[in-house]
Formats: C-alpha cells, sequence, structure tokens
C-alpha cells in the first residue's frame, strides 16, 4: 500500500514537471515569436552595410538589402518583392552607389513614412578613379562622378556606424542602451580590423605601394593605409587604346603583374587587358557580406601582389 502511494506521488509529481516542462517551452516560443514580429524592419542598399546593421541592431532589427550577391550597384534593378518590403519598412540605409539616384525618390513614393539615411553623411569624397593622396576632394574626375566605396576604409565605417546608430536609437529610443551597446562593441571590431590592417602595410615603401585593378574601386582603403591604386576603366568605360597603352607602360615600369578584377563585372574585357599587359587576374570583392574578413584577405593579396 505505502509502495503504491510512494508510485502515485512520483508519477504525479512527474507529471507536474512535464507540464511545467512544456508550458516553459511554450512561453518561450511564444516570446520568440513576439520578439520576431517586433523587430525594426530596416533596408540597406548593399551587403557591407547589412553587415553593419546587424552588428549593431542585433536581433531588435532585421535587415533586409536591396543589391543581392552577385549584382551590380551600378545597374541594379529592384524586384517586385523587394518593393513589397520597402512598403513595410522604417529605414532606408543608403550609400550613394549609382542606381541609389533613379531609385531612392520612387521608394520614398512607396513609402513616405520611411526615414532614407544616407549612412556617407559627413564624409568627404574623392573622385571615382582616384587613389594618390593630395587629390582635389572637391573635384570630379572627367565623368563629373565621385566615389562612393566608403565602407571599404575602416576609418570610414567609423563615421557610418555613428550614422546608423543615431538612425536606429532616434527610431526605436526603447532599445537604445542595447543599441549604444552593440555600437561600441562594433567600433571595437572595426578599430581591430584598421590595426590588422596597418601592420600588414606597414613595411610598404612609397616606391613600392602602386596596385592596378580594373573597376576603381579600392581609391578610400588606398588612402588609408598609404598605397596607391591606378585603375584601368574610365567612368565605367574600356579604356582607349592610347591610355591602354600607357598603362602597359606604366606596369612595366613599376613591376605591376596583377590586375585586381570586382567579380560582379564581366572578365571578358579585363582579360583581354591583362593578356596585352601580361598581367593575371585576381578576384578582390568590394561587396562580400563578412566586411572585416574579406579586408584582411584582400589587404593579404594586395600585399603579395607588391612584392
Amino acid at each position: 500500500m505505502k509502495e503504491s502511494t510512494a508510485l502515485n506521488r512520483v508519477s504525479s509529481a512527474c507529471k507536474v514537471c512535464l507540464f511545467l516542462l512544456f508550458l516553459s517551452g511554450t512561453v518561450l516560443f511564444s516570446y520568440r515569436i513576439t520578439l520576431a514580429g517586433q523587430r525594426l524592419e530596416v533596408v540597406a542598399s548593399i551587403l557591407p552595410q547589412k553587415y553593419f546593421v546587424e552588428k549593431i541592431g542585433g536581433e531588435r532589427v532585421h535587415v533586409s538589402v536591396m543589391v543581392e550577391p552577385g549584382a551590380n550597384p551600378a545597374t541594379y534593378e529592384p524586384r517586385p518583392q523587394q518593393m513589397a518590403v520597402l512598403a513595410r519598412a522604417s529605414i532606408y540605409f543608403s550609400i550613394g552607389v549609382p542606381f541609389e539616384s533613379v531609385w531612392l525618390e520612387r521608394f520614398r513614393r512607396i513609402n513616405p513614412d520611411m526615414a532614407i539615411v544616407p549612412t556617407q553623411e559627413g564624409i568627404a569624397l574623392y573622385p571615382a578613379g582616384g587613389g594618390a593622396e593630395g587629390e582635389d576632394r572637391k573635384g570630379c574626375s572627367a565623368t563629373g562622378i565621385m566615389d562612393p566605396h566608403i565602407w571599404l576604409s575602416p576609418p570610414l565605417v567609423m563615421v557610418q556606424a555613428r550614422n546608423i546608430v543615431a538612425a536606429l536609437i532616434k527610431a526605436r529610443a526603447e532599445d537604445s542602451k542595447y543599441f549604444q551597446e552593440r555600437y561600441l562593441s562594433f567600433i571595437q571590431l572595426v578599430a581591430r580590423t584598421d590595426l590588422k590592417l596597418l601592420e600588414i602595410f606597414q613595411d610598404i615603401s612609397t616606391g613600392r605601394n602602386t596596385f592596378m585593378v580594373y573597376h576603381p574601386c579600392w581609391g578610400y582603403f588606398a588612402r588609408a593605409y598609404g598605397l596607391k591604386q591606378v585603375a584601368i576603366e574610365e567612368g565605367g568605360r574600356e579604356p582607349k587604346p592610347a591610355r591602354l597603352a600607357a598603362l602597359a607602360a606604366m606596369a612595366k615600369k613599376m613591376g605591376i603583374r596583377s590586375i585586381f578584377i570586382q567579380p560582379q563585372y564581366s572578365r571578358r574585357s579585363a582579360e583581354a587587358v591583362a593578356g596585352s599587359m601580361g598581367a593575371g587576374l585576381i578576384p578582390a570583392d568590394p561587396l562580400a557580406y563578412e566586411w572585416d574578413r574579406n579586408l584582411l584577405s584582400t589587404a593579404g593579396k594586395i600585399k603579395e601582389s607588391l612584392r
């Protein structure tokens, strides 16, 4: 009799424990659904921006990207599904890439309540195709185009991060402490990346600091670390024979044996140019999502090409 009573008590206790476990799991699942439903919906133009916003916004923010992997931000056209996402977004983080000049006003008409935040605010731009010290910040290249690739310079990313966290706090003041803490953590990551890059290029001499690219996207990176970018393409156009001959002579004189190419562009023209110059092609993606790893990897490739 006593054994039966004891077994009944154990059985009842087990049932209570199982019920409580089920209840706690249900509450946790419900909390996660609620949390997901409350996340701030934002859109960024390019993948590196998505990385920055996710690092600062964490689980309180859901980030969609406009220019998808492999696409070209100079010619991109949003899909209908992306326009539907824009219609319910609270913030759009722009950065000055070419497609924005056509589409930002359309985005504004689709969602007048959406804040459009230019993350390049407060950054002095240089002409596209540059990479040398001492260029006029206010001037433009022959095509009148300014270089938008500011996300490739860690010091400039710190400015962008400040613009991002300010926008997130303005949109969701109750999460300001959370955003501030993650912002500080991200700034530390950017600073560590900057120091690693400085170390990689610390022994590069001024006479051996020039690298050649097809599309001019590494100018801000070059300035940050004492390098010089020489671009083959001008204003999105292939080089004329006279320019190509001059570049080939420069490459021979300076011992340049590699041309860095962007995966979002066709290799055909770059291969033809490289063949005429006797140079090899090295992929370097300025739009990779894992920003810090990508910069360090590209830095290693550039340094190796300078040997």
